[in-house]
């Protein structure tokens, strides 16, 4: 697959937010404003570049060498982990009030099912250490776009009167459900007619 066709799926086709629903907790969570979706979006886009490139470069010369593979999961969680522990301390000392901004939702990136998941579509498509990078940048690119757009949409909710029941959380839900239809329209088709 070329960078490009892995570039698109990522981003539009496959998004890992709108299309395959991994990644709801920072994006409900953190979309309430732009700064900290920004932030969020770039922390979760580094962690799953390097993720990808780490994990691809532990499963081909130490997991499958050794023939052990079944430590795949709890060995890409703990660089998942660690790599989290990093962009924390980073974002902490570089600006503090976006650290605060982001709060709890910094560390559940550990936890973000999109991180892991990216790190094993990697190693399930058989991608190459240079698709791998591709396909974590392009992922979080993806990640970056929906919480972007999500944030854009909250803070225009916030302007006007939203019935008292579907005030927060329930507009953001239903707001995300548009969204995803609206990606639905990318589709394979649309990658082979751009790409040939």
């Amino acid at each position: 697959m070329s960078y490009l066709a892995i570039l698109i799926s990522f981003v539009f086709i496959n998004n890992f937010i709108l299309t395959q629903f991994l990644g709801l907790c920072p994006f409900i969570g953190v979309s309430k404003n732009t700064e900290s979706a920004i932030g969020m979006g770039f922390a979760v886009t580094f962690v799953m570049a390097i993720a990808s490139i780490v994990t691809w470069l532990l499963s081909h010369y130490i997991l499958i060498p050794f023939n052990i593979e079944y430590l795949q999961t709890i060995t890409f969680i703990l660089v998942i982990a660690s790599l989290v522990q990093f962009v924390e301390m980073v974002i902490q000392k570089i600006s503090p009030q976006l650290y605060k901004a982001l709060g709890i939702f910094l560390p559940l990136i550990t936890t973000n099912c999109a991180v892991l998941g990216i790190a094993l579509i990697n190693i399930t498509n058989n991608y190459n250490a240079l698709e791998s990078f591709v396909a974590g940048i392009s992922a979080g690119i993806g990640f970056l776009l929906a919480i972007l757009l999500m944030s854009n949409i909250r803070e225009k909710l916030d302007l006007i009167r939203v019935p008292k029941p579907l005030q927060g959380v329930p507009v953001a839900f239903i707001s995300g459900g548009l969204m995803a239809l609206a990606f639905m329209a990318f589709d394979r088709a649309l990658l082979t007619n751009l790409l040939g």
